[in-house]
């Protein structure tokens, strides 16, 4: 896989990332705790019209660091280095979660690098709410390389799921999830979690100029409406839609999730796409 080396306020990182497909480039940016292979399904779906550059950043898959504290920054860095050594000058940008906060970073710090954006369950700065549910899945992580328990991938189904996931399953199948989760944290989640309560965007909303997509899960019960609303107040040209499921749509919703972005991909791909503002509309109540 490709690798190329960034600085970051630690230190020195070697991002790794997937480079796939041709056509106008298209950057895709993970969750916490997750890696590039979260991005498998949209990347097979899009590769035959984009380049796709999926990394990891620090803390996921093969991409590695100094170890010690990241920052916001750090990681739109590390995605914009993968970006520059795929030789992508200008992309479309799609975020998931912390992804999409590193995403609107990103485009808030290069605005002439991005040419669209989708933000799912991405949000404008972490709240007290939501600086209670970060600090909860640390407590799980300590606990869980403490004493070897799977608390934190117990809890992961609670916290990512609605009602699509919990009503097609069973319990059986619901702790074989369980099962495979608990082998598969990224090994820095707790490093990109302190990260997570650490977002405040409110400053670089104003900046972002590309065309872009606030996407929100209707049973998201870590990312609060006020939160969408806030990037569609802030983002100048910015539209909103929701899916059927949580925070975990990827996951929940493969097939509504791929959809729903390529339909905005395909939109703004179109020759008469470029120089068209996109208003906001359709705000979460």
């Amino acid at each position: 896989m490709p690798t190329t080396r960034v600085r970051i306020s630690g230190g020195e990182a070697v991002v790794e990332y997937d480079r796939t497909g041709t056509g106008p480039g298209l950057v895709l940016v993970h969750g916490t705790g997750a890696t590039r292979e979260q991005w498998l399904p949209l990347t097979e779906a899009v590769a035959d019209r984009f380049t796709v550059v999926a990394p990891d950043y620090s803390g996921s898959g093969g991409t590695t660091d100094h170890g010690g504290p990241l920052t916001l920054a750090d990681l739109a860095d590390e995605v914009l280095a993968a970006a520059d050594h795929a030789g992508l000058e200008s992309f479309h940008l799609v975020g998931h979660s912390l992804g999409a906060a590193i995403a609107t970073h990103l485009a808030g710090s290069h605005p002439g690098r991005v040419r669209s954006l989708v933000l799912h369950a991405g949000w404008a700065h972490t709240d007290t709410r939501m600086r209670a549910e970060f600090t909860y899945w640390l407590d799980l992580l300590r606990a869980d390389a403490a004493h070897g328990t799977s608390l934190f991938a117990r809890m992961v189904p609670l916290m990512a799921f609605g009602p699509r996931y919990w009503n097609r399953t069973d319990t059986a199948a619901h702790e074989e999830l369980v099962r495979a989760l608990a082998t598969g944290p990224a090994p820095g989640t707790d490093r990109q979690t302190a990260v997570d309560l650490a977002v405040d965007l409110r400053p670089l909303l104003a900046s972002v100029t590309a065309p872009t997509l606030v996407l929100a899960g209707a049973h998201d019960r870590v990312i609060g409406a006020a939160q969408q609303r806030e990037l569609l107040a802030g983002i100048a040209h910015s539209r909103y839609q929701e899916i059927d499921a949580g925070h975990g749509a990827p996951v929940e919703d493969p097939d509504g999730f791929i959809a729903r972005i390529t339909a905005f991909l395909a939109e703004q791909t179109e020759p008469a796409a470029a120089g068209r503002p996109t208003a906001n509309r359709a705000a979460p109540a």
